[in-house]
């Protein structure tokens, strides 16, 4: 790989490598933007195949997190780190001191959190070495699950669809099918049954959706069937990359609202589901509520308050679509033209005070 050429092309800051040998540390930590704030983002634990698959893993993971943080109204920039290993046997409280170590010397331009692969034990582990982490226990003033402000976003993103394709953003008598029953798609149908939606659920254990149609009164779908069920909203939960060639002509629904990352395969399909009159939820605004609780540990954490920000998803996906009209896109790319709106403001007040024409980053963020 051409690190310096990868980097250049999206405009990353910083690439750091990590390795201990006694620890068996090999980790990749990766800084995109920092204009609105030091970076935030995960961990995730992975055994990678290479060192060039982890790198660019991180990177893109990385870039996304910009894209999250500015369209969440969140003071933060993008960041990322990978820890290759398997998280079932490579796991030691030695290999994440190791990697809080590196952390601090970063002196607070990454802040880490807990991903794909790692835990609050582990957060717990790399806090001995650093500050900059959160997601600790809620004994260290940590914030607990994030599932349930994660299912709130998404929640709050599927009312504001809802008022612009129906006419009013209440829920009830709305039929919604929620692909994947796990943390976030439980806490999700928890929260539509108590609003009065209609609901078909699928997932891969039968004794999730039993307990699914007994509590909320659901009604089973199989997985290959999901996708095609006729119903108002469609929120996947589980794997990304759902909206495909192949799954695209077999949509019934008038809104795509879930909690699943990259839920579009390709940008192209974005485009395809607004040719085809289903409004799409970005996935990286409307699951951002896990972030912004997340974040709000860095001010002390108050679980009122985070429970507010979280709700400003509604008002985030308004401004998208508002967008998505005033430049004649789709909601995808709308999505990212609020990130960027965000982060070029600041950059403009940041060249105004310092003098320099590329504002104390030094450099023009034309595009990310």
């Amino acid at each position: 790989m051409q690190v310096f050429e990868k980097l250049a092309e999206y405009r990353y800051e910083q690439l750091v490598f990590c390795h201990d040998k006694a620890t068996g540390l090999r980790a990749v930590i990766a800084i995109h933007d920092t204009t609105l704030g030091p970076a935030l983002g995960g961990c995730r634990m992975y055994p990678y195949a290479s060192e060039d698959e982890a790198v660019v893993d991180v990177l893109r993971l990385a870039r996304g997190m910009t894209y999250k943080a500015a369209a969440s109204g969140l003071n933060l920039g993008g960041g990322k780190s990978v820890i290759i290993g398997d998280p079932e046997r490579d796991k030691s409280e030695q290999l994440f001191r190791s990697f809080g170590r590196y952390l601090e010397t970063l002196g607070g331009r990454y802040i880490v959190a807990e991903d794909v692969g790692t835990s609050t034990e582990d957060m717990e582990n790399i806090r001995i070495e650093t500050s900059h982490v959160v997601g600790v226990d809620v004994t260290h003033g940590g914030s607990g699950d994030p599932s349930p402000f994660t299912a709130l976003g998404v929640l709050q993103g599927m009312k504001a669809c809802a008022e612009e394709v129906f006419g009013s953003p209440t829920l009830g008598g709305r039929t919604v099918t929620v692909q994947g029953l796990g943390h976030v798609g439980w806490h999700l149908c928890e929260m539509l049954h108590r609003e009065g939606a209609g609901l078909f659920v699928t997932d891969l254990r039968e004794e999730v959706v039993e307990r699914a149609r007994r509590e909320f009164g659901a009604k089973l779908e199989e997985p290959d069937e999901i996708l095609s069920i006729p119903c108002d909203i469609f929120a996947p939960c589980a794997l990304g990359a759902v909206v495909n060639d192949i799954s695209l002509p077999g949509f019934r629904c008038s809104i795509i609202a879930g909690s699943a990352n990259n839920i579009l395969h390709e940008p192209r399909h974005g485009e395809a589901l607004a040719e085809s009159g289903i409004l799409y939820a970005p996935d990286y605004v409307i699951n951002a509520g896990g972030l912004i609780n997340v974040a709000d540990e860095l001010e002390g954490y108050n679980e009122a308050r985070a429970t507010k920000r979280v709700s400003r998803i509604y008002d985030s996906m308004k401004s998208i679509i508002a967008i998505s009209k005033r430049d004649g896109v789709p909601t995808h790319v709308a999505a990212d033209t609020l990130a960027l709106e965000r982060i070029d403001a600041i950059s403009s007040i940041e060249r105004l005070h310092t003098g320099h024409p590329y504002g104390t980053e030094r450099r023009r963020r034309e595009t990310l």
